[in-house]
C-alpha cells in the first residue's frame, strides 16, 4: 500500500459490491497490511470476492440464477455455452449457471450446472418448483457476484425483486411487470439497488436487444433535453401494419402473424396496445417523468364485436374480425390514397404519453419500416433537425436473450 495507491479502495469496493459489511478495520502504521473483520457467514464469500478483486489474471466467476428456461431462457443458456471459452480467455469472466427453476422443478448446484445436460439435471433434481424456497436457497448460498436472471413475464417473480436486490444480488430481466407497475414500486427497486451497490437492469423491457433505454439514459446523462419520443415498439404490430394493404384482408394478416409466432396466442393482447403502453410508460419514467400506468392514453383499434365480452374465444375473435374487414379496408384505402402508411405508434411529448394508430407520410422515419422491426425516434435539443433513430428487430428469443446476456456482462464489469 505504501507504494501503490488504491489498494484499500479496491479491498472495500470488492466487499461492498458483494454486500459484505466490515465490522472492524485496522491498518498498520507501516502501511504493509490492512486487517478486516467480517461476519463469519460471509467468510467464504469475502475471500472469493477479494481474490477476484486482486488477482485479475484469473477469470471472475459470475454466478447466475435462472427463473424461466423457455424460449428466452433456453436460448440464453445456449449462447452462454457457445461463448464460454471466448469470455474466459478474452474477458476474464467465467459464467456459471448455479440455479435453474421452471414451472415444475428447481435445481441449484453451487459448483455449476452442466449446460450440456441441464434439462436432464433439472428433470432429475427431485425438487419441485417453489419460487420462494429457490430464492431463499440462492440467498443462503451467499455466493459472490450473484446475478438473478428472470426470463419470465410473471408478476409473482417480480414481487421478489426488492428482497433479491436487498440481499446484494443484481437482477437482469426482460420482465416488464415491475418497471411498468406503480411509480412507487419502480422507484423503490432503483433505490434499493443503489443503496446495496448492485444493478437492476431491464434494457430488454423495451425493444428486446436494441439499445433503447441505454441510449435515452446516455442522452440525459450528457445534459441533452428530451423533446419527444416516438416509437413503433411492438414487433407483432409492426409486422401486421407493414404487411397490411388494400389488397389483403386485415383478419388474414393478423392470422398470418399469429401462425408465424409474432403475436400472443390471443392476438388481442397485442392489438389492445397494452404491451406498447407498458413500454412507453417505462421510457417516460426513464426520461424523468413521474407517470402512472393510467396516465397513458391508449386507442382501442378493435371494433366492439372483437372485444372479449362479445368474442370470448380466439376462434370467435377471428370470426368477428373477419366480419369487420371492410372497416379496416376503408381506412387503409384512405391512407394509401394520401400516399401514407398506417403505423401503431407510442408517443411521449409535453409530459404526456399516448398509444394510437396513425398515418405517416414519406417524410417520417416510420414510413420505411418493414417486417417486424421496431423503431424509436428521439427528438432532443441536440437532435432537433435530424432526430436520433434506433432501429432493428424488436422481438424474438435470439435478440432478447442476447440483450440479457449483454446485461450480465455489464453487471460483471460493474461488480469487478
Amino acid at each position: 500500500m505504501r507504494y501503490q495507491p488504491g489498494i484499500s479502495g479496491r479491498l472495500f469496493q470488492s466487499l461492498g459490491k458483494n454486500g459484505i459489511n466490515a465490522i472492524a478495520i485496522a491498518q498498520g502504521s507501516s502501511e504493509l497490511n490492512v486487517s478486516v473483520v467480517v461476519p463469519k457467514a460471509d467468510e467464504s464469500k469475502a475471500l472469493n470476492a477479494l481474490h477476484d478483486g486482486f488477482f485479475l489474471s484469473s477469470a471472475t466467476e459470475l454466478n447466475l440464477f435462472f427463473v424461466g428456461v423457455g424460449l428466452i431462457g433456453g436460448t440464453l443458456i445456449k449462447q452462454i455455452k457457445e461463448t464460454a471459452e471466448f469470455l474466459e480467455k478474452e474477458r476474464h469472466f467465467k459464467i456459471k449457471v448455479v440455479g435453474i427453476t421452471n414451472s415444475k422443478q428447481r435445481l441449484i448446484n453451487a459448483d455449476g450446472i452442466d449446460l450440456d445436460n441441464w434439462k436432464e439435471e433439472i428433470d432429475n433434481s427431485g425438487k419441485s418448483a417453489d419460487l420462494e424456497a429457490y430464492i431463499e436457497e440462492m440467498k443462503a448460498l451467499n455466493l459472490p457476484f450473484s446475478i438473478f436472471v428472470d426470463n419470465t413475464a410473471s408478476a409473482k417473480v417480480a414481487d421478489y425483486y426488492a428482497g433479491i436486490l436487498d440481499a446484494s444480488i443484481s437482477i437482469s430481466t426482460p420482465n416488464k411487470v415491475a418497471t411498468s407497475s406503480s411509480f412507487e414500486k419502480y422507484e423503490e427497486l432503483k433505490t434499493i439497488a443503489t443503496k446495496r451497490g448492485v444493478l437492476y437492469n431491464y434494457e430488454t423491457n423495451v425493444g428486446a436487444g436494441l439499445p433503447v433505454i441505454s441510449t435515452l439514459s446516455d442522452l440525459i446523462a450528457s445534459g441533452d433535453r428530451i423533446l419527444k419520443i416516438e416509437g413503433v415498439l411492438s414487433g407483432s404490430l409492426s409486422y401486421i401494419f407493414n404487411s397490411f394493404n388494400s389488397a389483403a384482408n386485415f383478419s388474414d394478416v393478423v392470422l398470418e402473424a399469429k401462425e408465424l409466432g409474432f403475436t400472443e396466442p390471443d392476438p388481442r393482447e397485442d392489438l389492445s396496445g397494452s404491451d406498447v403502453k407498458r413500454k412507453i410508460l417505462i421510457l417516460s419514467r426513464e426520461a424523468g417523468i413521474e407517470m402512472e400506468p393510467e396516465d397513458v392514453e391508449v386507442e382501442n383499434i378493435l371494433p366492439s364485436s372483437c372485444w372479449p365480452e362479445n368474442a370470448p374465444t380466439v376462434e370467435a375473435f377471428f370470426k368477428a374480425l373477419e366480419s369487420e374487414n371492410a372497416v379496416f379496408a376503408e381506412k387503409q384505402k384512405e391512407v394509401e390514397a394520401a400516399g401514407q402508411k398506417l403505423r401503431f405508434i407510442a408517443t411521449l411529448e409535453g409530459g404526456k404519453a399516448s398509444v394510437s394508430l396513425k398515418a405517416v407520410g414519406q417524410d417520417h422515419p416510420f414510413y420505411s419500416l418493414s417486417g417486424s422491426d421496431n423503431m424509436i425516434v428521439f427528438t432532443t435539443e441536440r437532435y432537433k433537425e435530424r432526430p436520433l433513430v434506433v432501429r432493428g428487430p424488436g422481438a424474438g428469443a435470439e435478440v432478447t436473450a442476447a440483450g440479457v446476456f449483454a446485461e450480465i456482462i455489464s453487471i460483471g464489469n460493474y461488480l469487478t
